[in-house]
Order: structure tokens, then C-alpha cells, then sequence
């Protein structure tokens, strides 16, 4: 008896769940970080040492906690270091070979693989809204879809690790991690967002969600695709002094895993909305769904005031686009509600994506004061920015309280969490629109 039972502790073991490729994921990975470490840590602090220490088995986890992760890190690891080769030369390296070697051309250049990124999300969102109507081919569209979310997940990640590399062939100090501008983070934004969606979907063994949850992605590649062309924001720039710092390897991420999960989570409550209201007839029942879609055709013509002689034709033609769409998904709600899983997945996504976005966006609002502690002499200044995601904070806290403590579900939680994507918007973008202050991912 005590043989079996302990037979069957080890068998049921952590460790012992192990596959062969697990462990030669696990020793890739600790390869490739004690390189890096043992060929470049005369060029970091204390600090990004420990990063890139703790950062190995933080990479093996999360590979163990979800297998198709090893082979993403895998082959944005292979093609990546691909693209760093193809920059070397006779003359040590140089941003020139982005122009006359093929690879770096038409693939494996960051900005080559950040427009590879925009088509493929643009792409991917087509295929799962054919395969929310299609009568015979859904599964096949939609299985396209979510591969082509994953092709362009991989791309973003090659393009953000080729421009890190890429910053440094400007000069060892304007060298820096690809996370200090508007530009950037949006491209850190679309890869996190539909990251986490993937995840879900195998979870719940449903891709009915992707067609909502890609709209949101599609809709800021468009905006990164505009503010490419309006600003040159794919230069890249040296840092500002006040992010010279460690702190902004750590903050910065964690942030955006909040922003990206409480847009999918708005996304998600969209779909519930559509869902539970499909049987309505009566339309002055379905104002409030009208309305939401008015505002949020509206939300491009911002843009045009922002940059008029830029982007106005551009904004408004998204604005057409984005009203078609809403317009598109109302009408058809009927057929969409069946496409959709039930309502209970729909809730229990839209609760589990906000509770980690939660998570990650306090850590990141104690890293960042503490970093403003280090930047500036103090840890809150009430900057617009630093109000904005207090706002942001407090509202996700408040919406956790009542779903926690009062059981809230279902529509209430559904419009709360849709309000909530206006908020964080502002927070992210508003901001630098209409406000001045200390933080500034860029200009509009």
C-alpha cells in the first residue's frame, strides 16, 4: 500500500510531469541566457543582471505552463538571432544592410516585421468574421484566423527583438529595450493582447471569441500604421534621461498586461452584450448598444484634430470602416449570438482577464513609483498620467469588489467593463492628446 501511494505522489509530480522536450526547452533556454549573461554583463548594472537571471526560469514556467509558448519563444529566438546575423558585415554591422540583404528587407528587419505583424492581424480578423457567418467553412476559417494570430504574434516579437539589436547599431547609448515610445508599446500592445486571447481560446476550446477580441487589435494597427506614416515613428530615437533606467524593462510590460487584458475583456463583454440581446426586437431596448457603436465610430475623428492636414482622409475613413463594422455586428447579432460560446465562458473570460490585467497593473503602478521616486525625487506628483491610471485602478478594483463580494455578472459587469476600455484608452492615449505632463510615450 505505502509502495503504491508513493508511486502514485511521484508519478503525479510536478517535475515528474516533465517531457523529454520540456527539459531541452528548459536547457535551450538557460544556454541562451547564460550567453547573453556571460558575453554582456559588463554592460549592465546589478539590477539588469537580475532581470536576465530570474528572466531564465520565468521563460522555462511559463513554456511548462503552456506548451505552445516553447515553440513561439523557439523560433522568435532562431529568426531573431537570424536577422542580428544578417546585420553583420565587414564593417562590424550596420542599419544599411536593412536595405540590401534580402532577409532584412522583406522579413526580418523590425519595421519589415512590424508590417508583416499589421497584415497578418488585419488578415487574421477577416478570416474569424468569415468564419462567424460562414455556413460550411467556419471551422476552417476560423482555424485560419488563429493561425495567422499566431504568425503575427511571432512577427511582433521578431521585430521588437531585431530593433533592441538595431538601437544599438545607432550607438551603445542610444541602445534600449523597444519600450519607450507611442510606437513601440503599440506593437507591445496588439502582441499581448492576442497572446492572451490565444490563450483563452485553447482553454475554453472555442475560437468564436476572436473575431471581437481581433477587432480591437486591428483597430490599434491602424492607428500604428497612421502614426507610422504621420510621425516616421519607426525611427528610432534616443532615450529621454528620465528613461535611462532599469525600472522601464519592468514597468512598462506590466503595464501593458493590464491594458491589453482589459481591452480583450471589453471585447469579450461586447460579445456577451450582442449575445444576450440577440432576441430582442424592440430597438428602443437596444439604445444602449446603438449608442455605444455611435461613440465608438466617432472615437477616429479625434485623430483628425490632432494631425488635420496629416490624417484626416485617413480617420475618415476608418471612422466609415469602424461604422460599417458596428453597424455589421449589430444587424447580424442573431446569427453571430450562435456563433458565440455560452454565456457562462463569455463571463468567466471577461472576469479572469480583468483580474490579471488587475494584478499586472498594480504591480506596475508600485514599479512606477518607485521609479518616479528615482527620476524625479518623489513617488506621486499627480501628474495627468499618473491621475489617469489611479482612475484606471480604482475602477477595475471597484469592478473586482462587486463581482467578488456582491456576485456581479452578467450585463451591469458587461457595460462596466465596455466603460472601462473608454477609460483605459484615455489613460493610454488621451492623455497625450489633450493633456500635458511628465509622461509621454510620444506626440500626436
Amino acid at each position: 500500500m505505502n509502495t503504491a501511494t508513493t508511486t502514485l505522489t511521484l508519478n503525479e509530480g510536478y517535475f515528474a510531469k516533465r517531457s523529454l522536450f520540456d527539459w531541452l526547452f528548459a536547457l535551450l533556454v538557460a544556454v541562451g541566457g547564460l550567453y547573453a549573461y556571460a558575453n554582456y554583463h559588463p554592460f549592465m548594472d546589478v539590477y539588469e543582471k537580475g532581470i536576465l537571471l530570474l528572466a531564465i526560469p520565468a521563460a522555462v514556467a511559463l513554456g511548462w505552463f503552456w506548451r505552445p509558448l516553447r515553440a513561439l519563444m523557439l523560433l522568435v529566438a532562431a529568426f531573431a538571432l537570424l536577422g542580428i546575423a544578417s546585420y553583420q558585415g565587414t564593417d562590424g554591422g550596420s542599419l544599411a544592410r536593412a536595405e540590401s540583404v534580402f532577409w532584412l528587407k522583406y522579413f526580418l528587419s523590425s519595421q519589415s516585421a512590424i508590417l508583416w505583424m499589421s497584415v497578418l492581424f488585419f488578415m487574421s480578423t477577416v478570416f474569424y468574421w468569415i468564419g462567424m457567418f460562414s455556413r460550411t467553412q467556419r471551422a476552417t476559417m476560423e482555424l485560419i484566423g488563429s493561425r495567422l494570430t499566431w504568425v503575427a504574434v511571432g512577427m511582433a516579437l521578431i521585430g521588437t527583438m531585431v530593433r533592441w539589436y538595431e538601437s544599438y547599431l545607432l550607438g551603445p547609448d542610444i541602445g534600449h529595450i523597444p519600450v519607450s515610445n507611442l510606437y513601440e508599446v503599440f506593437v507591445l500592445f496588439c502582441w499581448m493582447t492576442a497572446v492572451f486571447y490565444l490563450y483563452f481560446e485553447q482553454q475554453y476550446a472555442t475560437r468564436g471569441m476572436g473575431a471581437f477580441v481581433m477587432l480591437v487589435v486591428s483597430a490599434a494597427v491602424g492607428f500604428l500604421l497612421w502614426y507610422t506614416v504621420v510621425r516616421e515613428a519607426h525611427e528610432i530615437q534616443p532615450l529621454v534621461p528620465a528613461l535611462k533606467s532599469w525600472w522601464m524593462k519592468l514597468h512598462v510590460p506590466a503595464n501593458f498586461v493590464g491594458y491589453g487584458t482589459f481591452a480583450l475583456a471589453a471585447m469579450v463583454a461586447f460579445a456577451y452584450l450582442i449575445k444576450s440581446q440577440s432576441q430582442e426586437t424592440r430597438w428602443h431596448k437596444l439604445a444602449p448598444l446603438w449608442i455605444f457603436g455611435i461613440v465608438l465610430c466617432f472615437v477616429p475623428l479625434a485623430f483628425r484634430q490632432s494631425s488635420a492636414a496629416a490624417g484626416g482622409s485617413y480617420w475618415l475613413g476608418y471612422f466609415i470602416i469602424a461604422t460599417l463594422i458596428v453597424g455589421g455586428i449589430l444587424l447580424g447579432r442573431r446569427r453571430i449570438a450562435e456563433r458565440l460560446p455560452s454565456l457562462e465562458v463569455l463571463d468567466d473570460v471577461m472576469y479572469k482577464s480583468i483580474a490579471v490585467g488587475f494584478a499586472f497593473f498594480t504591480i506596475a503602478t508600485v514599479l512606477g513609483a518607485l521609479w518616479a521616486a528615482e527620476a524625479w525625487g518623489g513617488y506621486w506628483s499627480w501628474d495627468p498620467k499618473e491621475t489617469w491610471a489611479l482612475i484606471v485602478w480604482l475602477n477595475y478594483a471597484a469592478w473586482l469588489h462587486m463581482r467578488l463580494m456582491k456576485g456581479l455578472r452578467g450585463t451591469v459587469a458587461s457595460w462596466w467593463a465596455l466603460a472601462g476600455l473608454g477609460v483605459t484608452t484615455f489613460a493610454f492615449i488621451g492623455v497625450n492628446m489633450f493633456l500635458s505632463g511628465l509622461h509621454s510615450y510620444g506626440a500626436l
